[in-house]
């Protein structure tokens, strides 16, 4: 079972053994809703299905204070997982063109409806197409619909309401993956408010990557990650960006790093500056 990083190798012998594998491409562009599936239907890996992070991923009906993506029902998830073909047990891989960004989010999800066989595939797109491996065009049929039923959850997320009654505690380390001009302040392009959590340390999702787009070697990513705890737990670590989606390249690092136990914060910086009452620092 496969439950941080595959590479493309590893998902090739796995098709051509016949295992059954569930692949699922969550591209996706902030600016540009429709640029995502428009990408897959361009080239895409043979079989895979599309997943859109405000249709599938997020409900979009809930209020500004839980965030631009907030989460959807975990029933409701659970039902667009079965909707996928997803059966119980069945490894699952999650790709897309974006250093992990989006389909690090559709990885931690799965965990949160119960499902631990699901790997990002390492380099996305990219080192799939760079390892030789087969593509194809167009939109893809949905399958069968599959027999997954949501089970306990593999982690938790965090809300406002909490996240706000432990700030400044010892057994909370909150940890900003937003470029350094948006945790500081100095930008503001997404949300009404600019800034970020006090106390939060910084590391923009990026730094998780090797410059092919591939995620950085376990000891590198578990020596940065100490560094920038300094001492502190890794399970008193609570993750966010501005929507839930960038932070997840950094829950994902800490995952492959060995530093388990660590949270997300769904809402982010878009629902923390969106709600009332909630103190906010710049620099």
């Amino acid at each position: 079972m496969y439950s941080t990083l595959i590479q493309p190798s590893e998902l090739m012998a796995l098709r051509n053994a016949g295992t059954p594998v569930l692949v699922l491409d969550s591209s996706f562009d902030l600016s540009d809703p429709g640029a995502g599936r428009a990408q897959f239907e361009r080239e895409h890996l043979p079989g895979s299905l599309y997943v859109h992070l405000d249709h599938d991923l997020s409900d979009k009906s809930r209020p500004a204070s839980e965030g631009r993506h907030p989460l959807p029902d975990v029933q409701v998830f659970a039902g667009t997982l079965a909707r996928l073909g997803l059966n119980q047990g069945t490894q699952v891989v999650v790709l897309d063109r974006q250093g992990a960004n989006y389909c690090g989010r559709l990885w931690w999800m799965l965990r949160w409806a119960g499902h631990d066989a699901v790997a990002v595939l390492d380099g996305g797109l990219p080192a799939w197409k760079a390892a030789g491996g087969a593509i194809e065009s167009g939109p893809t049929a949905l399958p069968a619909p599959g027999n997954f039923q949501f089970k306990p959850a593999l982690t938790s997320p965090v809300d406002t309401a909490s996240l706000l009654a432990r700030l400044g505690r010892a057994d909370t380390t909150v940890i900003d993956a937003r470029a350094a001009a948006r945790f500081c302040g100095e930008v503001e392009p997404l949300d009404p408010v600019a800034g970020h959590i006090p106390g939060a340390l910084n590391r923009p999702f990026g730094d998780n990557l090797q410059a092919d787009g591939r995620f950085k070697t376990a000891e590198q990513l578990r020596a940065e990650f100490l560094r920038l705890l300094g001492g502190r737990d890794p399970a008193t670590v609570v993750h966010h960006c501005g929507s839930g989606v960038s932070a997840l390249p950094n829950v994902l690092a800490m995952e492959i790093a060995g530093l388990s136990g660590s949270q997300l914060y769904p809402g982010s910086w878009s629902a923390w500056c969106n709600t009332e009452g909630t103190p906010r620092a710049r620099g």
